[in-house]
């Protein structure tokens, strides 16, 4: 079946429109406040970080997400909203109140994100008062605008939109997601929101959604930390007009496909604006016993400082990329451990291979992305994953991001 990229990013589905508007949140004067709404009320699947500490609106969007319905997400920036304790909660669910009283919803069907600072009160009075505005602003042209009103550290903002056939229906899958640094997999590695045009049985698009993240946002690092505020929305309102996807359908494949796809681009386009960074490396380990095994593997390469600031300095000193696979807890080899940099081997049967492949696999090193493979032995679990460099910038970054 023929994927088509599409314009428009989370408003590429019909019934969707969106806004972004500064609310006054950032001093900068930077958009910092986003709505998307769809125009009836739809099914709604999530994800949500596996840290101890969640967020309000993680908290808040757990207990909504038992109905499976909804119509509206609001998202601010510059206040995380997390570590804020009973008052944090009751401001995430204000946010949503008032949300829904200018939309005229019920206030279940109405969910909440946030993302900057931890640990300072939500200013729930700024965001009050331009609500209403923000929903004055709402329409189908604002994609752009609410994809960049979630940004903190984001250079750019992260649009992708996908379209499919199923029957005789065109189904869009539209999308946008912020993160540049706390970038790890762990359930949902950020923020992102999805939305749909296709109708699909509740059950069956958080399983689809499930193994989407598992497949993109699940396979990128950038330094190893998972945020207390990351979560995955994914609305779908119907109005496509194909027959409701049920388990066990043909077309669920073909719609499964679209949204990872969806998925991946986004991811992608996280790894390549992460803090700081010059390079992005696709990371890809082979012959392991298990794909879990795998797994611990490739997060072990993509999160060592010492192979991600050789990435920065292109330097192939395939000796810390040994000493990571040596510690990921996995079963490995070291007769049959093999390295590569794209196709330029440096390690065979585990020794290296020499000069003169190490500067062939420094001017690769050179580019903007490469891909390191490994293969650890004789089994057949594989894994992969996107992680970045560690530059000057990243630490300069990280060191003044409070003040």
């Amino acid at each position: 079946m023929t994927l088509l990229r599409r314009p428009g990013g989370i408003t590429a589905p019909q019934g969707f429109c969106a806004a972004g508007i500064h609310a006054g949140i950032k001093a900068s004067g930077a958009l910092d406040l986003a709505l998307v709404v769809s125009t009836i009320q739809g099914t709604m699947a999530g994800l949500f970080t596996r840290n101890r500490l969640p967020a309000a609106p993680v908290v808040v969007n757990r207990q909504k997400l038992r109905t499976r319905l909804g119509q509206a997400i609001i998202i601010n920036s510059g206040n995380a909203n997390a570590c804020t304790g009973p008052q944090g909660l009751q401001q995430a669910k204000a946010m949503a109140k008032v949300t829904a009283q200018h939309l005229g919803l019920p206030v279940g069907s109405v969910y909440v994100g946030s993302t900057g600072i931890i640990g300072q009160p939500l200013p729930i009075e700024k965001i009050s008062r331009a609500i209403p505005l923000l929903v004055q602003r709402l329409r189908r042209a604002g994609h752009t605008e609410a994809a960049r009103a979630i940004m903190t550290t984001d250079t750019v903002p992260k649009e992708a939109a996908f379209q499919t056939t199923i029957g005789d229906c065109l189904v869009t899958v539209g999308g946008m997601a912020k993160g540049a640094g706390m970038i790890h997999p762990d359930m949902a590695t950020m923020l992102a929101y999805l939305t749909t045009d296709a109708a699909i049985e509740p059950g069956l698009l958080q399983h689809m959604l499930t193994q989407a993240v598992r497949q993109s946002f699940n396979c990128i690092s950038i330094d190893g930390e998972t945020s207390t505020n990351d979560m995955v929305l994914c609305l779908a309102n119907g109005l496509a007009g194909n027959p409701i996807l049920r388990e066990g359908m043909s077309d669920c494949a073909t719609f499964q496909q679209a949204l990872t796809a969806t998925c991946e681009t986004l991811a992608l386009k996280i790894v390549q604006d992460g803090e700081g960074a010059t390079k992005v490396a696709h990371i890809v380990v082979k012959g392991a016993r298990t794909s879990l095994e795998a797994k611990r593997v490739a997060n072990t390469i993509a999160t060592s400082p010492l192979v991600k600031t050789a990435f920065f300095g292109e330097d192939p000193n395939w000796g810390r990329i040994a000493a990571a696979i040596g510690r990921a807890r996995a079963r490995i080899s070291p007769r049959q451990f093999h390295i590569w940099v794209n196709q330029v081997a440096l390690v065979r049967n585990g020794i290296g291979v020499g000069p003169s492949a190490e500067r062939q696999a420094r001017r690769i090193m050179k580019r903007r992305q490469f891909t390191i493979t490994v293969e650890i032995g004789p089994g057949s679990g594989m894994h992969h994953c996107w992680t970045t460099d560690f530059s000057y910038e990243y630490v300069k970054i990280n060191a003044a991001y409070h003040t």
